[in-house]
């Protein structure tokens, strides 16, 4: 495929080579700079008369842009605004968005582009991703290879299958979305090179019927596919990434909890791959976790954790936190006896029905011998009455199931109680910080799922940490790509945490146990420098560089105009 532009770095910066003239150079959101271009880049690339005479750097740009942006009345008019001025001019778009990360993080990614992606085949405008559907499988390289790139000029890959779609589930064709998001956020907070990421949507068929009987709908119309036929479908789709990027990382989002595991466990040890929905969530919440029981003073290998929602996430959290326990001392065993997960039909017990990722966390059946019979499952009042748990971990999407009732119970035991509510969006989370700051008196350690303003409780004011994922994947990421990392490994997952963990959390009186978000590009970089050190600690780096700092620098992109260097051709 011929191209008419390219970035090539020198002497530490970058320089992009344009080979197209007039209106063509405006057309591509990585070659159009707008105003910002000098009288004489406009006399050579043939850009006089097709942009008014003032010439206005990105700063004067990014004013404008801005006043705009503060124009808009809704949060979704906001969500369109910024994807129109991403689809005109990406550079400008990236600067805008890194420079008001706090506020703009929950326009371009949850919870904003939640109720965009419903609305996707209504809003369609200009297509933005891979797409790939199960019933032309034969058409995967082709479309794979759509954006004119070679092997070596993609550093990551976002996939989803649309089926866990934040909180609102199957989301077919529309969850294209969500990668186009989840790229973003990977840009704008540890520079993952714009030009050099590709979004995937692999298209499956949709269970929501409302997108069925929708005659604007863009997918393809029947169920999900499941079974031998879906399998084989991952399968050729892991192995054309493979040939076609053998140096980017894979990042799974948003897959259902049927395959999620599955599908990492498959071929997390054979090739470069994440899922944010698993390994993200966990290491968020294990940092916030650390943050809390550092304050709350009872050891980690002396906590005990209810897990409500023991799902995807439930059980990825779970994990990373025996992951945690084993490193200070106790055999795996005798940490998962720790947890008390629970699922859609109450507590897991041994015997009963579960999916096997959840099976590590059963309780045996002699533990619940004494208990009242639960024809329905043991739920959460009997539990935390019996286990006396002094973490509480929320991932089950049902709205108000921390009930005053239960979370009295708890702090009656526990001089300082972790409590998470973590499900998203607000609408679906398991309690309200206000509500549990009041029935514990204040002494509620907390972390959400969703950004809740501080708290004024007893003359203290209570930040309340938000567990987003957007405070470790970036860095993953970078520290994963800096490295040219063969795998991710649990215990780049664990540095990611711990160095989180440790990024700025204060131990005041109502600090939050995580650092905020405006803080985002230098935390990234921090987790991305844990997680490159720990890949070369374990000999997963195919690239060492000779200063591991310098390398994280050199690969967070700046949104910044390049120099241009008229060419032409290429």
């Amino acid at each position: 495929m011929s191209k008419n532009f390219e970035y090539v770095r020198s002497d530490g910066h970058d320089v992009v080579r344009i080979a197209a003239r007039g209106r063509d150079v405006l057309t591509h959101p990585m070659t159009n700079f707008g105003t910002a271009f000098t009288r004489d880049q406009r006399e050579r690339l043939g850009l006089v008369g097709l942009l008014p005479p003032g010439v206005v750097d990105i700063n004067g740009q990014l004013r404008r842009i801005h006043d705009q942006y503060l124009t808009e009345p809704t949060d979704m008019a906001r969500y369109v605004f910024l994807n129109t001025l991403k689809e005109r001019n990406e550079i400008l778009f990236y600067r805008l968005v890194s420079e008001h990360i706090e506020q703009m993080l929950p326009i371009i990614y949850t919870p904003t582009i939640g109720r965009a992606i419903e609305e996707y085949s209504h809003w369609f405008h200009r297509p933005r991703g891979v797409f790939i559907d199960i019933d032309h499988p034969e058409d995967m390289t082709e479309a794979l290879l759509a954006y004119g790139y070679g092997p070596d000029e993609v550093d990551l890959i976002v996939v989803t299958d649309s089926e866990g779609i934040l909180g609102i589930g199957d989301q077919g064709v529309g969850g294209v979305s969500i990668a186009v998001g989840k790229l973003a956020v990977y840009t704008a907070a540890a520079g993952i090179r714009p030009d050099r990421v590709l979004p995937v949507v692999l298209d499956t068929g949709t269970n929501n019927l409302e997108l069925l009987n929708d005659d604007c709908y863009l997918g393809v119309r029947h169920s999900r596919v499941r079974g031998r036929r879906y399998d084989d479908f991952i399968e050729q789709f892991v192995r054309a990434v493979g040939e076609l990027f053998p140096h980017a990382m894979l990042h799974w989002e948003d897959f259902g909890a049927s395959n999620a595991h599955r599908i990492l466990s498959r071929y997390r040890a054979e090739m470069c791959t994440f899922n944010d929905d698993i390994q993200g969530t966990a290491a968020v919440v294990v940092s916030a976790a650390l943050a809390g029981i550092r304050r709350s003073g009872v050891p980690i290998e002396e906590q005990r954790i209810v897990v409500f929602g023991a799902g995807t996430a439930g059980i990825g959290i779970s994990d990373l936190l025996v992951q945690v326990m084993v490193e200070q001392g106790l055999d795996a065993a005798e940490a998962r006896r720790r947890f008390w997960a629970m699922g859609s039909r109450g507590l897991i017990v041994e015997g009963g029905r579960m999916r096997d990722f959840q099976e590590p966390y059963a309780r045996p059946a002699s533990d619940v011998v004494d208990w009242p019979d639960a024809p329905h499952g043991h739920g959460l009042d009997e539990v935390v009455h019996r286990a006396r748990p002094t973490m509480l971990i929320g991932c089950s999407a049902q709205s108000g199931a921390f009930t005053e009732r239960v979370v009295r119970e708890m702090a009656s035991h526990q001089e300082r109680p972790i409590i998470m509510p973590l499900s998203n969006p607000t609408s679906k989370a398991e309690a309200l910080p206000a509500d549990l700051l009041e029935w514990t008196d204040g002494r509620a350690l907390i972390a959400t799922g969703s950004p809740f303003e501080p708290i004024a409780v007893g003359g203290t004011r209570y930040e309340i940490a938000q567990a987003n994922n957007a405070l470790v994947f970036p860095g993953i990421g970078l520290g994963t790509i800096a490295v040219e990392a063969s795998r991710v490994s649990d215990g780049m997952i664990r540095a990611a945490a711990t160095c989180l963990a440790r990024s700025g959390a204060r131990d005041a009186e109502g600090a939050s146990l995580l650092p905020s978000i405006h803080r985002l590009r230098v935390i990234s970089a921090k987790v991305g420098l844990a997680v490159a050190q720990q890949a070369i600690d374990e000999g997963l780096a195919r690239v060492v560089p000779d200063d591991t700092v310098q390398a994280i620098a050199d690969r967070m992109w700046r949104a910044e105009y390049p120099e241009v260097e008229v060419v032409d051709q290429l």
